[in-house]
């Protein structure tokens, strides 16, 4: 899995509807430090949230995993309400009315989410247990 970091001048282009949370990591602290690691990486976050709830969101394109018959693959991974929140569009597409519905994928989301995060523990050094 290899994570193409989406910048906010290219965020409403990359991001689709059919976008839906993956997992919710309520550990304290956890988003926070995963905050720190993306900013020292990328610096800015690819979405600034004016709401308390939500304070940064740091939008990839993930290559090297097939998302077919979608044309890319998303990875959102933002704070919210104090969690650390993955999101993706993966096993989702947008049909002919850009209205989002399932792919053959969605039954292997949860597969998915827990190859997320073993990258995301790897790659940033933190827990995500």
């Amino acid at each position: 899995m290899q994570l193409e970091f989406v910048p906010v001048e290219e965020f409403y282009f990359a991001l689709t509807l059919a976008v839906r949370t993956l997992d919710d990591l309520p550990t304290e602290g956890l988003a926070q430090q995963v905050e720190k690691r993306l900013k020292q990486e990328f610096g800015q976050p690819s979405t600034v949230a004016a709401a308390n709830q939500n304070t940064y969101n740091y939008v990839f394109r993930v290559k090297e995993v097939d998302n077919s018959p979608a044309d890319q693959l998303i990875l959102s991974i933002a704070d919210w309400q104090g969690n650390l929140r993955l999101s993706s569009d993966y096993g989702w597409m947008l049909d002919a009315e850009r209205k989002p519905v399932r792919t053959d994928k969605f039954n292997q989301r949860s597969e998915f989410s827990q190859t997320v995060r073993s990258h995301l523990q790897d790659w940033l050094q933190v827990s995500l247990a």
